[in-house]
């Protein structure tokens, strides 16, 4: 059925049950499973509002990367635990729904597996951004945990 699977993961709890759903559907269909964790990169002027400690990076980006590759390093131990053999995890900088889509384009993913964003009551039929700019802009099924 699926090949290969990108799940979008940023460590909170809606992406999570997206990578958990995306992690049963790689092992159903044998299918690699992507999982992508992104950083937004920040402007100087951005980076000089942060107070950075003396034993990290004065480098905002790096400090973020550095930071998303530790979720990214999480996601992957959560596929791996519910049995998910092969999971690779990857980090990109970028506008979020924008470098999904184009990941998943260059991946050659047959699958996108997001999490809504929960909204409150009256907003609650209504998806998140990121997933709703996704599912408008992929070429390929997206599936919105």
């Amino acid at each position: 059925m699926f090949k290969s699977i990108l799940a979008a993961f940023d460590g909170s709890e809606g992406s999570e049950a997206a990578l958990r759903k995306a992690a049963e559907l790689a092992i159903l269909c044998d299918a690699e499973l992507i999982s992508l964790t992104l950083f937004r990169h920040h402007s100087i002027l951005e980076g000089s509002m942060y107070a950075t400690h003396a034993d990290e990076p004065d480098d905002i980006d790096q400090i973020m990367r550095d930071h998303a590759r530790a979720i990214a390093e999480g996601g992957a131990s959560i596929a791996k635990e519910m049995g998910c053999k092969k999971i690779r995890a990857f980090v990109k900088g970028g506008p979020t729904a924008r470098t999904i889509v184009s990941f998943a384009k260059e991946r050659d993913n047959d699958l996108i597996v997001i999490g809504s964003r929960g909204l409150g009551s009256i907003e609650s039929v209504l998806l998140g951004s990121v997933s709703h700019k996704v599912t408008s802009l992929a070429k390929v099924p997206v599936l919105v945990v």
